[in-house]
């Protein structure tokens, strides 16, 4: 008999993990960068994961028993030590910290009249618990976290407000933890799982759901 059963429809997590994947690719030389940016784009428009197991099948490397070599880990590294960013101030202006970065334990960020961006994606922390602040007046941030990171979050807002994406995820075992602080007046900050997607990934997102929900009619 032929089997009917349909195939299991992907889910955000499940783009954005073979999304990971083929970025570690690229970082190995498995793809060049018009590679990558022709398969991100087909990872956030799959309807299926039978369909992102294509797109990842020939540039992860996997164990014995089929789990893919490189997959997210879920958490960040921590290497004790001095140093590590402290400070990220905005004035009447804009600051980024993303990539590869040492993160201080204890940061405070200080936004007026402008904002900043913290990606911890690709970050190193220098200890266990980590405290970020967020300070805004009349402007924000936007803080990326891995999936997998245990994120804890306390908030004041006045006549403003913040947003939080963090989802029911559970955290890894043992991990580290990072305490956000956000304190917002006449602003407001986002938080989200997950890193930012370029503006071809967020079209082709976009498109996949118009694309599910006209099916779900």
């Amino acid at each position: 008999m032929a089997d009917d059963t349909p195939e299991l429809r992907a889910s955000d997590a499940d783009r954005e993990q073979a999304a990971e994947l083929l970025r570690r690719a690229a970082g190995d030389g498995r793809l060049t960068v018009e590679e990558l940016d022709e398969r991100l784009a087909e990872a956030f428009g799959a309807r299926t994961r039978a369909a992102l197991e294509v797109l990842v099948a020939d540039v992860v490397v996997r164990d014995a028993g089929g789990a893919a070599l490189g997959t997210p880990a879920g958490t960040l590294p921590v290497v004790p030590g001095a140093g590590g960013t402290k400070w990220l101030i905005s004035i009447m202006s804009g600051h980024d910290r993303r990539g590869h970065w040492r993160v201080g334990p204890k940061v405070i960020n200080f936004n007026f009249w402008g904002g900043s961006e913290i990606d911890l994606n690709d970050a190193v922390l220098s200890a266990q618990l980590t405290e970020i602040r967020v300070i805004s007046i009349m402007g924000g941030a936007d803080v990326y976290v891995p999936e997998g990171l245990d994120v804890q979050v306390s908030e004041l807002a006045l006549l403003g407000g913040n947003d939080l994406h963090l989802g029911a995820g559970r955290p890894a075992p043992g991990g580290p933890t990072v305490q956000l602080r956000l304190i917002s007046l006449l602003g407001g900050s986002t938080v989200r799982r997950g890193r930012k997607l370029t503006r071809k990934e967020r079209r082709a997102l976009k498109e996949q759901r118009r694309a599910e929900r006209r099916l779900d009619r």
